[in-house]
């Protein structure tokens, strides 16, 4: 059993003691530390917090707690039931809200779930302010309502259809070229929040759909992180189906990989670089994607004039870089799409309406549209490490050999070579370190990252 608190939130799964598991009593001390957070730091006025959640076994066990103890610290609580992680972060803004708090683990397996702690943004709270909501739990620094001044419940089932709305009312969704186009698409909802949000969008759209795993009972089908290896049956079914498209989400719909028209993987990495290719054919500026994230999204900026940044690992780092480089489009390889017209968060509705905004137009398959870009392939690989092990001494050490090349080392050490580069990065919650690889093949990645782990292991 696991509990995890970070900057982020706090995520673990469920059932087992105080302590070492998601389980009430840490529910309602971190929702506490939350709320207290929101109302020092004076950046909202309306006493309102937004709460949305995926469609877990737990989140209506969570979604309770937390709603309760919201209202006992005295806010008054926007429960807009099943949400996407996007459709949350919107609401806030919409509602014109102090905050808001996402009940979802994300890709992670179904016992598993997490709060994640938006401010009035609707944006993920920065390195600090998590720091201040861990240190405020921590301490138990924080106090309760009296009756008089309890929060209120406020029902908001308005939010999907207001979510659509300003999706389809962004300048580069063409929705006429893809009605007239007449996609035939498969969509794979993992028996989550997708099944109940993106059958609404691709009625608006005119798409013609078929739903595999589209009740939210949380229930997941299969792993539900959108990678090859668990996508077989949508693969399958797009082989026969005859369908232009197939999409796949994640639980909580900010992350998005797609299926091409003959049942081969898009690519994942590729979601993001699409996308911005088919913005800045439109509006040429520049983007930011994270270090582990493909070369692909720099050359197509480049392609289009544009300049292109790297940020450090995390949603909150690529939206930061993102607005001090004014990025037209920005997010990370692992199909999260950050389009800054709509809003600064990862978000597949925008990212399925660009994309087939982009087909439409282009008059082009999917798998067409995929051999337009650069390609290259990423290896994952992890060296295991004792807990003694100074991780931080390694990866100084590492710099210091490939000083002749491009280092970053903003987050780990990344070492950019003419034709590949690899990324090194300490995890935060294991003893190990995250080594990803990127070249023009599989095997070549493969063994770039092999090569710098030995390098490693030759210094313990």
């Amino acid at each position: 059993m696991t509990l995890i608190k970070s900057i982020s939130g706090i995520r673990g799964t469920i059932g087992g003691r105080t302590g070492d598991t998601l389980n009430p009593l840490d529910i309602v001390k971190f929702t506490t530390a939350y709320a207290t957070f929101i109302r020092r730091s004076g950046k909202g006025n309306s006493n309102k917090i937004v709460v949305g959640r995926d469609a877990r076994i737990s989140g209506e066990m969570v979604r309770s707690v937390v709603c309760g103890t919201l209202m006992g610290v005295g806010y008054d609580v926007v429960d807009i039931g099943l949400a996407t992680t996007p459709t949350t972060e919107l609401a806030v803004v919409m509602n014109a809200a102090d905050g808001g708090i996402i009940i979802t683990a994300s890709h992670n397996p179904r016992q598993w779930n997490a709060l994640k702690l938006l401010n009035a943004n609707g944006e993920f709270l920065t390195a600090e302010d998590g720091a201040e909501v861990l240190r405020i739990a921590k301490e138990e620094d924080f106090e309760y309502a009296a009756v008089d001044t309890l929060g209120k419940y406020i029902k908001d089932d308005t939010m999907d259809l207001r979510h659509i709305k300003s999706v389809m009312a962004l300048k580069l969704v063409d929705e006429e070229a893809i009605r007239n186009r007449k996609f035939r698409v498969c969509v794979d909802a993992i028996n989550s929040v997708g099944g109940v949000i993106l059958p609404k969008l691709l009625d608006r759209l005119g798409v013609d759909y078929t739903i595999l795993n589209g009740e939210p009972t949380g229930d997941f089908a299969h792993n539900p992180e959108p990678l090859e290896k668990n996508l077989q049956d949508i693969m399958d079914e797009m082989r026969h189906g005859g369908y232009d498209l197939g999409i796949v989400v994640d639980p909580d719909v900010d992350r998005l990989a797609f299926i091409c028209e003959d049942g081969t993987m898009f690519g994942e990495e590729y979601t993001l670089v699409s996308v911005a290719d088919y913005v800045l054919a439109h509006t040429p500026g520049n983007t930011v994607s994270n270090l582990s994230s493909t070369r692909a999204l720099r050359d197509v900026t480049a392609k289009h004039g544009g300049v292109y940044s790297a940020a450090a690992v995390g949603e909150v780092n690529v939206t930061t870089k993102m607005k001090e480089v004014n990025a037209v489009i920005g997010g990370e390889g692992n199909g999260g799409v950050i389009y800054p017209e709509s809003h600064y968060g990862r978000d597949a509705l925008v990212g399925i309406t660009l994309f087939l905004s982009s087909l439409a137009q282009k008059g082009c398959t999917a798998s067409a549209l995929r051999a337009s870009f650069p390609e290259y392939f990423i290896a994952k690989n992890r060296i295991d490490l004792t807990p003694s092990t100074d991780v931080d001494a390694i990866l100084v050490k590492v710099k210091e050999m490939y000083s002749n090349e491009q280092v970053n080392d903003i987050d780990g050490v990344k070492i950019d070579f003419a034709d590949s580069w690899v990324h090194l990065r300490k995890s935060n919650t294991e003893p190990i370190i995250r080594v990803y690889s990127e070249a023009s093949t599989m095997e070549a990645a493969d063994a770039l990252g092999k090569k710098i782990m030995q390098v490693v292991y030759d210094m313990q």
